[in-house]
Parts: structure tokens; sequence; C-alpha cells
């Protein structure tokens, strides 16, 4: 990336199982370089077993911060010495801040999704109804940010549901939720001003499915996919054609990133640089 390494460089980077499909180095590598950090970040592939040790690296080697994906995200928070109040409720950490040796786990996932679907679609939660479909852990985060920017209702469609019932007791606390199978899912997108996917339905390379029958979709609607590959998921297409107004998942990775990049070095985050070069790999 042009990022020149010597003595003074601050070490960050991401742990997860697999990891080098990710595009979070090239992402945060573009930050520093944009913003002059002398700082270097790169993708460690931490297997079952590994993480307690990794965690220990973080002080051991003073990298000022990691990021954590998949599976690491909830074994993490044995490890911390401090949990944010969000990542707690949602019950994973994506993000560590290194203060000389104290570590504090935040999660960003949630937050970055409601700041690039407001950004990118306008719409304002507040009052409004929204369906989730899927109860898995990005769901957690996802549907506390949504909760907490004012969303009246919460319905989690999920195939089992005793997922969709359980995170919906999680997150009842902080607003008025329910959970049904997905069979119910006609019963009530009418009454709903969002639709958001987090299933894994439409990623590469699963590419020609889709998440909930799209015939139910109408023009009033705000669709969005927490998938990212590809850039634009056969269920946004399908609910463009409907008239509905769509939120790739693009934006939740690139804000994640960019809260982690926040936390980290107190700068604001580069996001059109960032995005610029997520968007320029997928042409590779």
């Amino acid at each position: 990336m042009g990022n020149k390494l010597d003595s003074h460089t601050i070490m960050y980077g991401v742990f997860g199982d697999p990891i080098r499909h990710s595009k979070s180095p090239i992402m945060l590598n573009r930050a520093f370089e944009e913003t002059g950090i002398n700082a270097a970040y790169a993708a460690f592939h931490i297997l079952p077993g590994q993480l307690k040790d990794a965690v220990a690296g973080i002080r051991a080697l003073q990298f000022r911060g990691v990021n954590v994906t998949i599976p690491h995200k909830v074994e993490v928070m044995d490890y911390m010495d401090e949990i944010d109040e969000s990542a707690r409720v949602i019950g994973a950490v994506n993000t560590i801040v290194n203060d000389n040796g104290r570590l504090t786990g935040y999660n960003t996932d949630g937050i970055g999704y409601v700041r690039s679907l407001k950004e990118e679609t306008g719409i304002d939660l507040k009052g409004k109804k929204v369906l989730m479909l899927g109860a898995g852990g990005a769901a957690r985060g996802v549907g506390y940010a949504l909760a907490k920017e004012g969303a009246s209702h919460i319905y989690i469609s999920n195939r089992t549901v005793e997922k969709a019932d359980e995170l919906a007791e999680t997150l009842s606390g902080f607003t008025s939720t329910s959970g049904m199978g997905t069979d119910r899912v006609a019963d009530v997108v009418d009454e709903v001003s969002l639709i958001v996917n987090i299933t894994p339905a439409g990623m590469h390379p699963n590419v020609d499915t889709v998440p909930m029958d799209t015939s139910l979709i109408k023009d009033h609607l705000v669709v969005s996919d927490t998938v990212y590959n590809p850039l634009v998921t056969k269920f946004l297409r399908e609910a463009k054609e409907r008239g509905a107004v769509i939120h790739p998942g693009l934006g939740m990775f690139i804000y994640q990133g960019a809260y982690a990049f926040e936390y980290w070095t107190g700068v604001p985050a580069p996001i059109a640089a960032m995005r610029q070069v997520v968007e320029q790999s997928f042409t590779k």
C-alpha cells in the first residue's frame, strides 16, 4: 500500500479463521496512508485454541488495536479487561483497543450498519417498524443499533423459531420485538418500513439465493442487505425492480472498520478512500 515501515510503526491487525479473504488489511492500510499515520495492519490466522495466546500477544507486542472476526467474536470477551455496553448486550466483540496494556472490547457492527443505512438511504428510524431476516451473531448487533435509533418494533424472522424468539427476548429491553418463523413474513411485511437481510443468502458463491419471497416487496420500502460480496445481491436487484430503495452491504463493512479506526486513532476515518480501495479490489 506504500506505507513505510520503520521502528516507530504502530501495529494493528485482524484475528479470524479463515482470514485470507479479508478486505480489512487493504481498507485499513489505505486509511492509515490517507491520514498520514505511521501504522500497519495485517491479517492473522488464529486457529481454535490459539485465541487466548493471540490476545496476550496484543499486550506483549503492544499492538494498539485489533479487529476480531468469525469464529472468535464471542470467546474473545473472556480475555478483555473491559467490555463496552453495546458489546456486552450484543454478546460479541469485533474491535479491541489497547490502552497501555488494558484491553477494551467494542462492537462496531451495529453502529457501522446504522451509520451507513442512514447516510446511504436517508431513512429516519424513529417510530418505524423493521423486519430482520436472520437471528445469527450479526443480527444481535444490527438489532440493538436499530432499537437504539428508535425503531418502534422489530420483527425477527428465522428458520429456527427458537433463535428468533431468543433474540427478540434479548432486544426487548430496548424496544418492542417479536420472533417468528420464515413462514410468517407475509403477515407483517406491509407494516414495516425497512427489511434487512442478515442471513448469508445471496453471498458468493451462492449468488442465486434470496432470503424471502421478493414478490412481497412494495415500493415504499427500504430494503437492506448485510452481504457485500457480490456488491449488489439478487435480493437487492429484485427489490429495486419492485421500486424499493436499496442499501447494499458494503457500507456496513466500511463503517464498522471506520469506527474501529476512530476508536484507535481519534482521527475521523477517510471513508471515501476506504470505500474506493475495497470497491477496486472486487474488480481485480
